[in-house]
């Protein structure tokens, strides 16, 4: 994880390495068997180098811990696209597709046994293919060796969602059920 932590920061695959501060490839221990897939770092991540350490993730990490008891030191955590877009804008296709390869080599050497997606963008990039999270949260796909939960984001919930919070602890409780029972 070192040699790739060291290859992806000096990035130039897409113009997103013209506007970041660094690159947020992931933290967390390599052996986890829960990865957690955001979509992009956002400017606190940007600043601080590491995912999820704003208000969504301090929403996210007290969820799962309220109700499943795993803490965010149990749990390695990514982005589909390790550099933040400019305004906090949805990453473009194009740049998810140069991030692939970053994502898919962390991933064959996390070999986690479930990922949990947190929105459309995260889900539909490691599922590769187009979804709504309104219609396949909770749901468990398999991908590369791996189990798939989706869930929504946290940052829609912090937007007024809040009816969306107990989708996401019904489907963390579902995460938690998968991790126990490996289906």
């Amino acid at each position: 994880m070192n040699s790739l932590r060291v290859r992806a920061s000096t990035c130039e695959r897409c113009s997103l390495s013209l506007t970041r501060h660094r690159v947020v490839l992931g933290s967390g221990p390599i052996n986890s068997p829960l990865v957690i897939v955001g979509e992009a770092p956002g400017r606190t991540e940007d600043e601080g180098g590491e995912p999820f350490i704003g208000r969504s993730g301090q929403l996210l990490f007290s969820l799962l811990a309220a109700h499943t008891g795993i803490t965010r030191e149990q749990c390695y955590v990514t982005n589909v696209v390790k550099c933040r877009p400019p305004n906090n804008r949805p990453p473009r296709l194009s740049e998810i597709e140069a991030c692939r390869p970053w994502w898919r080599e962390q991933r064959d050497l996390l070999s986690p046994r479930v990922i949990l997606t947190l929105g459309n963008t995260a889900t539909r990039a490691i599922l590769e293919r187009r979804v709504a999270i309104t219609n396949v949260h909770g749901q468990v796909f398999e991908c590369a060796g791996s189990l798939v939960v989706p869930t929504f984001h946290p940052a829609a919930v912090l937007r007024g969602r809040v009816e969306l919070r107990d989708h996401m602890i019904t489907d963390l409780l579902r995460v938690s059920a998968v991790l126990v029972s490996g289906s």
